[in-house]
């Protein structure tokens, strides 16, 4: 039986999908001192593309340069189920538009956004109009 891979040309090379997962889960891995998970999260017992110390990370990125992404919503469901499995308290999906946008997006919860809105605010709080400490 013939093995066949979806394939996309980029500078009149052929590279395979995975190609393009992995070089963003390696610059995911590598911001945020994260592993990246064996097979993709593929195997039983390691889920997800990214693990952090408290956090799972599922990376998606089009083979292709675009101007938009659908998002799913099992995607986030699945990410929340299986940072339960792994014992992670948080979880995040991290995207961008394709292969030369090096910038990524990031999806959280609202109870992890809150989280973050209000450790800001405690910060800001620190300092003072000219940044000095208060």
């Amino acid at each position: 039986m013939r093995n066949y891979k979806v394939e996309r040309i980029k500078d009149n090379e052929k590279k395979p999908t995975r190609y393009y997962s992995s070089r963003q889960e390696k610059n995911v891995a590598n911001k945020f001192d994260g592993v990246r998970t064996s097979n993709s999260g593929a195997t039983p017992f390691d889920k997800s593309d990214v693990k952090l110390a408290n956090f799972l990370i599922e990376c998606k990125t089009k083979t292709k340069d675009s101007e938009q992404i659908s998002i799913k919503k099992e995607w986030l469901d699945k990410l929340k189920s299986e940072s339960c499995f792994m014992g992670k308290d948080y979880s995040a999906l991290v995207f961008n538009f394709g292969p030369s946008n090096n910038y990524n997006y990031v999806i959280i919860d609202e109870f992890l956004f809150k989280l973050l809105v209000d450790k800001i605010d405690e910060i800001r709080d620190r300092y003072d109009d000219a940044g000095n400490v208060i």
